[in-house]
């Protein structure tokens, strides 16, 4: 009989995936709760906002994955634990309570809530929740990449769903960009890349419209944490696109003391070489 939180049993990892998706989902509620009313904004050491909507959906989320399996949990709220000590973790559950918190405080409506399932570096669950839109994008390794929208519908994601730039005559290619980030390398890279239209928005949703093939590609050349982009890694792999280093190479989590992560591509197409466009 399989330990019950052996990720390698049958099930195991689609059981997590399902119920991180409702652990997200309540999360949002207390996230929207204080989005609907005054709320204060802390600055943090980095400069970055914390708001009590970005703690509330903290301590939910923790308490919830505590009970759900006894994995170590890595979140941004509490992201000063030693690397001699993450260093020794297998399997951790890795989150951003409030993915988007600039998104949150300006009123945009574009912030979520990411939790992913890391194993020996490499992202095998992943859920995203959009508080306002309640739609939720999920993934597991083996399983595919789905959307269910506030109906509770599902419906599988596919980076294929529509027809990709290289098989365009003439490509247009479909960009997501940040809406603080894209000056400075992308918007090198994006004169050098010929024909594009942009598509703007904050937080990890960037990475969702690629996977469900509403965007050809989100370049990150600006920094973000490990938390930011876990993930949606997994939900875009799952869905048939890749997030790459610039070298080409699959993000990879908990290698390093230093938890930023190194610019990146989250494409549609795998196999592509967009750093040429650098």
């Amino acid at each position: 009989m399989p330990n019950k939180h052996d990720i390698s049993a049958p099930n195991i990892l689609n059981n997590l995936m399902l119920a991180s998706c409702d652990i997200a989902k309540e999360a949002s509620k207390k996230i929207i709760d204080i989005y609907q009313k005054d709320f204060k904004v802390i600055e943090k050491s980095d400069q970055s906002p914390l708001t009590e909507a970005d703690m509330a959906s903290h301590y939910y989320i923790v308490e919830q994955l505590e009970k759900l399996a006894p994995y170590p949990i890595l979140s941004e709220e509490s992201a000063k634990l030693p690397f001699s000590e993450r260093s020794q973790w297998q399997t951790y559950w890795l989150i951003d309570p409030l993915d988007g918190t600039k998104q949150f405080v300006q009123k945009t409506d574009e912030f979520c809530v990411c939790i992913a399932l890391i194993h020996q570096h490499h992202a095998i669950l992943g859920v995203i929740h959009l508080p306002v839109s309640q739609e939720t994008y999920y993934a597991c390794q083996g399983e595919g990449a789905f959307k269910r929208n506030p109906q509770q519908e599902v419906q599988t994601i596919s980076t294929k769903e529509s027809s990709s730039a290289s098989e365009r005559t003439s490509p247009t290619w479909r960009i997501a960009v940040s809406r603080s980030h894209s000056k400075g390398d992308t918007q090198t890279f994006l004169e050098n890349l010929g024909k594009y239209e942009l598509r703007i928005a904050g937080s990890a949703i960037k990475a969702c419209w690629v996977a469900e093939g509403k965007a050809d590609l989100y370049p990150r050349l600006w920094p973000t944490s490990e938390w930011d982009t876990a993930a949606a890694q997994c939900i875009l792999e799952q869905a048939g696109g890749e997030l790459t280093t610039l070298d080409g190479k699959a993000m990879q989590y908990n290698t390093k003391d230093d938890l930023t992560n190194p610019y990146f591509f989250a494409s549609a197409q795998t196999q592509m070489n967009w750093a040429k466009y650098l």
